[in-house]
Parts: C-alpha cells; structure tokens; sequence
C-alpha cells in the first residue's frame, strides 16, 4: 500500500466540519445573519480581529498538470472565543469582515455537539441555495458539450 502524501485521511467529524466551514464561506452576510438569529448564541469576543490580505492563487494545467500562479486574491480571516470556551474560525474569499465574524461563530457553534443540528437546522437555507446554485451551473455547462465523433475511413 503507498503512503498517502499529504498525510492520512482526515476522520468523519473533520470533513464534516470543512463541509460546514466551506458551507459558511459561500453563503452570504445575510444568510449567515439569518442562520445566526435562529440560533443561542453566547457572547463572542475576537481572538483575532478579522483581517484582510492577499493569498496567491495556483492552479493546474489540465487540472493534474504542473502548478502555476493564477494570481493574487483577497482573502478575510477571523478567529473568536464563545463566552463559553468554544473558539471558531473562519476564511472567506473577499473583505467582508463581518461575514468572515459570523462564519467563525457558526463553526464555534458547530464544534458543541449539542449544537450541531441546531447549526444545520439554521444554515438549512444557503445549503439548499447553493446546492440549486451548483445544479444550475451543472446544467448550463451540460448545454454546451459537445459530442465528438471519429469515424473511421476504412483506410488502414
């Protein structure tokens, strides 16, 4: 068996937590201030104010080619502690920081387990948008494909 490089398979409750936080990342401020109304939530404090840079985008020739720089992207960060002791964590692309402020409360929320399903019951909405978004744009890309043929001359 070869070792995996980029180290083991992360576990069940950690992809769980991405597909959250990449959940978050999508959704909109008002959605995630939607999520947030139908939700307890304890007082927040920063643990670090959320913050805009830049990161360097790569991406693949062919998808599984060599990497090469795309180019710069904004990119918004925040960190914070519930009055509670639970901590979250959130990045977005864009300079929303109020967003990026929301979005790790919602994974601070997340990581209680007496919260989970209280937190996907209340981001229940973007999931269903962005999932009728990402089928969207699965059917506007299957509408242009285009069927190749080859046929074959009979000339060997």
């Amino acid at each position: 068996m070869t070792p995996n490089p980029a180290g083991p398979e992360p576990g069940p409750e950690i992809v769980a937590r991405q597909a959250v936080m990449a959940l978050c990342a999508d959704a909109s401020r008002t959605e995630l201030e939607v999520a947030l109304t139908r939700l307890d939530v304890p007082a927040a404090e920063d643990l670090r104010a959320p913050e805009t840079g830049l990161v360097m985008a790569t991406g693949r020739i062919g998808g599984d080619g060599r990497p090469f720089h795309v180019g710069e992207v904004s990119v918004t960060r925040a960190a914070i502690r519930l009055a509670d002791g639970g901590t979250g964590f959130a990045y977005h692309l864009g300079r929303d920081r109020t967003k990026a402020r929301l979005a790790a409360i919602l994974d601070a929320l997340w990581q209680d387990p007496a919260r989970r399903a209280h937190v996907a019951a209340a981001l229940a909405d973007a999931a269903n948008r962005a999932e009728a978004d990402r089928r969207k744009a699965a059917r506007q890309t299957a509408a242009t494909r285009v069927e190749f043929l080859t046929v074959a001359r009979g000339e060997d």
